[in-house]
């Protein structure tokens, strides 16, 4: 499963490193986040996509605290 969310983040630096900590994620297929769309885009299983997600901005906002994400 495919979802695209709308995701606020504040530099290119903070959405590569943030695209890194979510591919690291078990059960994460891929992951993009686009600074200039501001724009990411998760895939995972289907039936584990809620909780992939779940991790997934728990692993964003380590990396920018003030990252908003949410479906596009």
């Amino acid at each position: 499963m495919k979802k695209t969310f709308k995701c606020e983040v504040d530099c290119a630096n903070c959405a590569a490193k943030m695209e890194e900590a979510v591919k690291k994620i078990s059960g994460v297929e891929n992951a993009r986040v686009n600074f200039m769309t501001q724009k990411f885009t998760l895939e995972a299983a289907e039936e584990e996509f809620d909780k992939v997600l779940d991790e997934a901005v728990k692993a964003c906002k380590k990396v920018e605290p003030d990252c908003e994400i949410e479906l596009a």
